[in-house]
């Protein structure tokens, strides 16, 4: 097969609409568009969201109260699982968990959860604790320093 002996599918082209072409075509006269009315016209295009005049949709619910998300405060979430990749004895900081890329960025702080289990003793440094977590690095005989 070369290049000029390629041809497209059956059914794969069409002829373009020919608007306005006398009886026989089928869209002569109107083109295809009506009679009249706002679509009829020339540069016809109407918002999704005009409802001809009524009051719109977007106006007739109210637009009321307050939303907090500007002022949360979200933290980096590691859990005690993620600890195990430190030495025995060795010191957690947030600068240590940036190095070692378990958190991408700190956030607001980071804060601890308590999904799996610590087999060393560290010494953790974080803004955050869950429950669990505290339970968790208690039991490992882990230190908790609270930034």
């Amino acid at each position: 097969m070369k290049l000029h002996e390629l041809k497209k599918n059956d059914g794969a082209t069409s002829s373009r609409k020919r608007l306005g072409r006398g009886p026989g075509s089928g869209l002569g006269k109107t083109s295809g568009k009506g009679h009249k009315g706002q679509k009829a016209r020339s540069g016809a295009k109407i918002s999704p969201v005009f409802e001809g005049g009524q009051l719109p949709l977007y106006r007739r619910l109210p637009h009321r109260g307050f939303n907090n998300s500007n002022f949360r405060v979200e933290y980096a979430v590691i859990n005690v699982s993620d600890l195990n990749v430190f030495k025995d004895g060795e010191v957690v900081t947030p600068e240590l968990l940036k190095d070692k890329g378990i958190i991408k960025k700190q956030l607001a702080g980071i804060k601890v959860l308590g999904n799996g289990k610590l087999d060393k003793k560290l010494t953790v440094r974080a803004h955050r604790f869950s429950s669990s977590a505290i339970a968790k690095l208690e039991e490992s005989g882990s230190k908790i320093e609270v930034i």
